[in-house]
Formats: C-alpha cells, sequence, structure tokens
C-alpha cells in the first residue's frame, strides 16, 4: 500500500515547484513587456517571492496589450482592413485640414487611422431620457440596418425597451446587430438574448478571451457606447442601457450624463469602430452601407477617436496630453473617474501654471469608493499647481466631457484614468465649432453651479486614516 503522506508530500513539492518556474518566467516576461520600470520591478519581485498568488493575477492583469485584436489589424488580407482602406478613399471629399488649430491635429489623425471631416452636424444630448428618446427615435425609424453596442445591458425597463424595438425592425427585414461586453453585461440572462436571435438579431459579446492564447484576459473590457442607424446617424457618449441611466438608482439619482449625436461623412468613423469589434468577435463582417451621407443641416468639423489596447500607441491617453497641451485659456474635464497616470497629472500641472483656467468636475457621491479615495490623491497633486477640482453635488455624475478653449469639446466614453487609457476600448467624438462648443460650455456652466469645490485647506484637514487609504487605493490605479 503506498505511503498516502509521501504521495502528498510530493504533490505539494511538485505544486510549488511549478508555480516557481512559472514564476521566474512570468517575472522575465514582465521585465521584457511591461510599460514601465516601476510597474516591471513590482511585478518581479512579486512573481518571485509570492508566486501562488502573483501568476494568476499576472496572467489577468498584466497585459496591457490584446494581441489577438493586434494580429487581426496586421493582417491586411482581412475584411475589416479592406473596408478602412475603403473609408478612408470615399471619405476624400470631406476632409478638412485643420493645420496648427488645436495643436497639431494631424498627430491625433495619425492615432485614429481617420481624418477630420466637415459636412457634419452634431447635437448634444444632456442625460438619459434626452439620449434614449433620440435613439430609439431614430431606430424607430430605421430602413435598412441598426448596430448597437453597449458596456452593460441590463434586462430591466429601459433594456427590454430597447430589446423590443431591436425586435421589432428584425421582423420587419432589417439587418440588426447587437454588441456588448462580456463582464460589464455578464448579468443578461440567457432569455433576453434567445428572443433577440430568434427574432432575428444578431447578438454577440465581445469575447476577449477567444483563443487559447486570449483565455485570461478578462481584464480587456470594451466600454464603447455606439449606436449607428443606416450608416446615416450615429450616437456616442457616457449612456448605458440601464434603468439607473434614466433617472431610476435608489441612492445615485439623478443620474448625470451626456450624450452626442452625428449625422455626416463622420458617422462611418463610428461605423468603422463597430465593425472592426463585431469581426474580432464573430469572425464575421456585418452588412451596412460605407457611403457618406454629408449633413444638410450644418458644416461642422468632427473627428472620431476609437481607442483600445489593440492601438500601436496609447491613444486615449494621449489624445487627452494633446488636448491639454492644446490650450490656450481653458481646459473644462468631466469625469466620473479621476485617476490618470503622471503623463497627464504633469500635462494639468504645466497648463495650470502657465495661467490655463483648468477644471475638473468629479462626482460627489462615488458610485466606486476605492476609486474616489485613489483620486483624492491625484486631486492633492493638481490643486498645488492652481487647477481647480469641483465635486458634484446632485446625484452622480458619470459623463465624459472635454472643453478646450472656446472652439472645441470632446464628448466620448473613455474616463479620466488607466483604465480607459490603456486596457479599455473607447470612442471619443471631437467637435471642432464656436456654436456647438459653447452649448456643451452652457452644460459644463450649470454643471459647476451644482458642485462644490475642493480647496486645500479641505485636503489638509482629512484624517490620517483618509490620506492613508487614498496612498493604498492609488498603489492599485493601472487596474481600477
Amino acid at each position: 500500500m503506498p505511503d498516502l503522506s509521501l504521495t502528498n508530500l510530493s504533490l505539494v513539492g511538485a505544486t510549488v515547484f511549478v508555480f516557481v518556474v512559472l514564476g521566474i518566467l512570468s517575472a522575465v516576461q514582465a521585465v521584457i513587456s511591461t510599460r514601465t520600470s516601476q510597474g516591471a520591478v513590482a511585478w518581479a519581485i512579486t512573481l518571485v517571492t509570492w508566486p501562488f498568488f502573483a501568476v494568476p493575477a499576472y496572467w489577468i492583469f498584466g497585459r496591457n496589450k490584446f494581441q489577438g485584436y493586434v494580429n487581426l489589424r496586421r493582417d491586411r488580407t482581412s475584411d475589416a482592413i479592406d473596408n478602412l482602406d475603403q473609408v478612408r478613399e470615399r471619405m476624400t471629399p470631406y476632409i478638412v485640414d485643420l493645420g496648427s488649430r488645436f495643436g497639431e491635429a494631424r498627430a491625433l489623425e495619425q492615432l485614429a487611422r481617420m481624418r477630420f471631416t466637415r459636412n457634419n452636424n452634431t447635437r448634444l444630448l444632456v442625460n438619459g431620457q434626452a439620449t434614449f428618446d433620440a435613439i430609439f427615435a431614430e431606430i424607430d425609424a430605421a430602413t435598412t440596418y441598426i448596430l448597437v453596442q453597449f458596456f452593460i445591458i441590463h434586462d430591466d425597463s429601459l433594456g427590454r425597451q430597447l430589446k423590443d424595438r431591436l425586435i421589432a425592425k428584425a421582423k420587419q427585414g432589417l439587418s440588426v446587430y447587437l454588441l456588448y461586453d462580456d463582464i460589464g453585461s455578464s448579468g443578461i440572462p440567457k432569455a433576453f438574448v434567445n428572443e433577440l436571435t430568434a427574432a432575428g438579431v444578431r447578438v454577440t459579446g465581445m469575447r476577449t478571451t477567444r483563443g487559447w492564447r486570449n483565455r485570461f484576459q478578462i481584464n480587456f473590457r470594451n466600454h464603447r457606447k455606439i449606436v449607428v442607424v443606416d450608416g446615416r446617424i450615429a450616437f456616442v457618449g457616457g449612456h448605458n442601457v440601464g434603468d439607473e441611466y434614466i433617472g431610476k438608482h435608489p441612492r445615485l439619482s439623478p443620474w448625470r450624463d451626456t450624450h452626442i449625436s452625428i449625422s455626416g461623412p463622420a458617422v462611418l468613423a463610428t461605423q468603422m469602430a463597430f465593425v472592426e469589434d463585431w469581426y474580432w468577435a464573430t469572425e464575421s463582417m456585418p452588412t451596412v452601407s460605407w457611403e457618406p451621407q454629408p449633413s444638410d443641416e450644418d458644416d461642422k468639423m468632427v473627428f472620431v477617436l476609437p481607442s483600445g489596447p489593440a492601438d500601436d500607441y496609447e491613444t486615449c491617453g494621449l489624445f487627452f496630453t494633446h488636448a491639454i497641451n492644446s490650450a490656450d485659456e481653458r481646459i473644462w474635464i468631466a469625469t466620473p473617474y479621476f485617476v490618470p497616470d503622471e503623463g497627464v497629472i504633469t500635462a494639468l500641472q504645466l497648463a495650470a501654471l502657465r495661467g490655463v483656467d483648468v477644471r475638473v468636475l468629479i462626482p460627489g457621491i462615488p458610485d466606486k469608493p476605492w476609486i474616489k479615495l485613489a483620486a483624492m490623491s491625484y486631486v492633492r497633486q493638481v490643486i498645488e499647481a492652481g487647477v481647480k477640482v469641483y465635486e458634484y453635488g446632485d446625484g452622480f455624475l458619470h459623463q465624459k466631457v472635454l472643453l478646450v478653449d472656446g472652439y472645441a469639446s470632446a464628448i466620448g466614453t473613455a474616463n479620466f484614468d488607466n483604465r480607459s487609457f490603456r486596457l479599455n476600448f473607447e470612442i471619443t467624438v471631437l467637435t471642432i465649432d464656436d456654436d456647438f462648443t459653447s452649448e456643451v460650455e452652457q452644460m459644463l456652466l450649470t454643471d459647476f453651479e451644482n458642485s462644490t469645490e475642493i480647496t486645500a485647506q479641505q485636503l489638509a484637514d482629512r484624517r490620517w486614516w483618509s490620506v492613508a487609504g487614498s496612498q493604498i487605493a492609488r498603489l492599485f490605479a493601472p487596474i481600477l
């Protein structure tokens, strides 16, 4: 009869050996690939000293590139790449050269692989009721196809309204596509999805873990919120599909959020972001039109910036840095999560020091207290340089809005944090137009009236445990 104690010891020894080896190999890989030297050292030490805990954590949180998606873009034979080239060509008559306006705008165009276009119209949509009234009206009026993408979709009153409309259009013979994030929408019941697919709606999650090399990469999220109808109009912004976004959350209401609608050639750039995501998730192409439809109503200059962990550069963070550096008079930022990296912090400090009116608007009532804790450590840094930080007091602030001087404004899905800068797929719409920027300015001025400025004295008066909590939370900033 075998000695079970010896057998158990052998299994324990073998397990320890395997984890030690995996820890060493992962540490080597971390040193080679981690973005910063501080991060590389932190991962390497932890992986070697605590391999049982660190190895699984590294496999989930340690990657900053979505390699499968990167490979898709490099495949010059793929249908998605083919379409991108065609879209660029068809948009040529509407391209506008901004030159040195908004900094060197060409730098952003290289990041996005798209150009600024004219003959666009944009409409500001403030809060959930206005946003979903507009989206649902366009879905009801659709004649050919509908593309819908959200980070979160709930099976609640609002979610069922969306579902019923998509089902009705699919039954009319339209091509209807619904894409959601597997983590953000993990609570969707199977019956909800089955009802959509039974009616002919094509539904899929983002499937970031598709492929054996991507098995553990649950840290990448598709945070985009996109609706495109007939290639004619598109919607982008902060709202997801859930009753809380129309003011029905018991603790966080009224929910303060902002969306934008676009019509004109820039719709195709928004559509391209959806198509790339759909192609990754399903390995198939949706049936859509790539013919630009210039707006008859206005001639705004619009630029669409998709960003994500498959980009060659850290596109989202670079966009914010570029915008801050481009400001001559003011830079106003509204964000629910203020957990930026040191490069962006430095840009904010320098802008304030050179006399720019720098304001940051964050929630007074947080939905995630640990992120608010981390944010306060960054607030202290920027206030010392002259940045004004305000806490919104009338419900929860979830909008992602940027205002530069008197001519440029950006509305999108990207938060002002490391996750949006590096780990999430995001999309931002930048509008160059004095009148539209004035609308955004008035909206933000109203928000500031409902806010309270955080003073240096308030920060100095914080209890020691609050300061310590902020510093500890800050350590986890790269994955919050």
